[in-house]
C-alpha cells in the first residue's frame, strides 16, 4: 500500500513542491507525487489529463490518493463525484489535505454510506461553485481592464518563455527525451510535445506576445 499525492498546477503561483509541503505539514507520508502541469481544472476531466490517467492505472486496493482539495479531481460536480466513486469502487481511499476529509468505499453500514455520499456530493458542489465564482471574477476583471485601459489586457501569455523555447529547440536537436527536456526547462511534457510538433507555432506565439507587450507599454 502506498500514498500518492496528485497535484494539478494551472497557474504560475502554484507549484508541486508547495502542494507536497502542505501535505507533509498535514502529516501525510507521501510515497509518490503525480502532477499535471499547465492544466485547467475547469476545462479538462481527470481521465483526460496525461498524469490524471496514470492514477487510474497505478492505484490499487488499499492505496491512498491524497489531494489538496476535491477540485483537483474534476472540472465540475459530476466529474468530481464520478472520480471519487470510481476510486472507491477500486478500493482506493481518497484523503484531502485541506480539512483532512477521508472517503473510503470499504464501509458497509448503510447509514455511514449515506452520510459519506452526501458529504461527497456537498463538497463536489462546493468545488464547482468555487470554480464558477473564480471564472466570474476573472471575466469581470478582464472586462474592467479592457474598458478602462483597452491595451492593458494582453490575454493569456504563452506557457513558455523565449529562453525556454530556445532551450527546448536545442535539446530536441540532440534527440533528448521528452521527460529530460521537461525537467530541464521546467515545462510540462504536453508543452514540449506541442513545441516539437509545431515549432513555427511556438515561434509565432513568442513574437505575438512580445508585440502585445510593446503595444501595452
Amino acid at each position: 500500500m502506498k500514498t500518492v499525492l496528485y497535484c494539478r498546477v494551472s497557474t504560475n503561483d502554484q507549484t508541486v513542491a508547495h502542494q507536497r509541503t502542505m501535505a507533509e505539514q498535514a502529516r501525510f507520508q507521501i510515497d509518490e507525487v503525480v502532477a499535471d502541469n499547465g492544466v485547467s481544472g475547469v476545462a479538462t476531466r481527470l481521465a483526460e489529463r496525461e498524469q490524471g490517467k496514470r492514477l487510474f492505472d497505478m492505484l490499487r486496493k488499499g492505496d491512498v490518493l491524497a489531494v489538496r482539495w476535491l477540485d483537483r479531481l474534476g472540472r465540475n460536480y459530476s466529474d468530481v463525484v464520478d472520480a471519487i466513486q470510481e476510486f472507491m469502487h477500486r478500493g482506493v481511499v481518497i484523503r484531502t489535505v485541506i480539512n483532512g476529509l477521508t472517503f473510503d468505499g470499504a464501509t458497509k453500514d448503510p447509514m455511514q454510506k449515506a452520510v459519506r455520499d452526501a458529504l461527497i456530493g456537498f463538497m463536489a458542489a462546493m468545488a464547482e461553485a468555487s470554480a464558477e465564482a473564480t471564472k466570474a471574477a476573472q471575466r469581470a476583471g478582464i472586462a474592467h481592464a479592457k474598458a478602462n485601459k483597452p491595451h492593458a489586457y494582453l490575454g493569456r501569455a504563452p506557457s513558455f518563455t523565449a529562453a525556454q523555447l530556445e532551450a527546448v529547440t536545442d535539446m530536441l536537436a540532440t534527440d533528448a527525451g521528452m521527460s529530460v527536456i521537461a525537467t530541464a526547462t521546467g515545462l510540462s511534457r504536453q508543452t514540449v510535445y506541442r513545441i516539437k510538433a509545431d515549432p513555427a507555432w511556438a515561434d509565432a506565439m513568442i513574437v505575438k506576445w512580445a508585440a502585445k507587450r510593446r503595444e501595452a507599454a
